[in-house]
């Protein structure tokens, strides 16, 4: 028993030793190592963010294009779902919204919905969701637009409340010139906002923009 306890002893001493020393024992240069990695993965996180949300950004403007709505759908965040803006302003209580299971389960229907009323006259705008997506959400062929990641280049007289609703989220803008013979009035753009969930980017909202009355 006094063997064991001179024993217990000198390793204390020698681990004191080591510390006085500005030695870290070895359960400390685990919790360093750790922390070294952990500090290297978010460094490396925020550098590759804006590559991965152009990534993402254009992997939505290909599965539009291409009308492949299952890839759309994938892109689709689980839990909150996705709204669709028919211009800048965002209307939590009129524009349309669709959770992420209500989405792939209409989508390939010919269920009409109400997105919105028409600049101008007023008239509520209704299509089944591929028509929306053809004909309203891809009017041009943005794979071809000038790209940007939270900053706006086009805008109009119409209100743009996009940060406000969605203040803490990423958007990417894909914006086509108007042409000269309009005035350039006729330009068009389309917004993408997302959000982080388990470590991916997904879609929460598509608000499209262009000149209004």
């Amino acid at each position: 028993m006094k063997k064991l306890l001179i024993a217990v002893f000198a390793l204390s001493m020698i681990v004191a030793c080591k510390k006085e020393a500005g030695k870290p024992v070895p359960s400390e240069i685990d919790s360093i190592a750790q922390n070294k990695t952990d500090s290297a993965g978010i460094v490396q996180t925020h550098a590759d963010k804006e590559a991965v949300l152009k990534q993402t950004n254009d992997e939505v403007l290909k599965a539009l294009k291409t009308k492949d709505y299952t890839t759309f759908t994938s892109l689709i965040h689980p839990e909150k779902g996705v709204r669709f803006s028919m211009y800048a302003f965002v209307n939590l209580k009129e524009d349309k919204h669709f959770s992420k299971a209500d989405f792939e389960k209409y989508q390939p229907t010919k269920t009409l919905f109400t997105w919105g009323a028409q600049d101008g006259s007023g008239d509520p705008y209704k299509a089944t969701i591929n028509d929306y997506l053809g004909k309203w959400v891809f009017s041009k062929d943005f794979t071809t637009s000038q790209y940007s990641l939270n900053k706006f280049i086009g805008g109009g007289n119409s209100l743009n409340n996009l940060k406000e609703i969605y203040p803490k989220a990423d958007f990417t803008e894909n914006y086509i010139k108007g042409t000269e013979k309009s005035g350039e009035m006729d330009w068009k753009t389309v917004r993408f906002v997302f959000e982080e969930f388990q470590g991916k980017y997904y879609l929460i909202a598509v608000v499209n923009d262009q000149w209004t009355i």
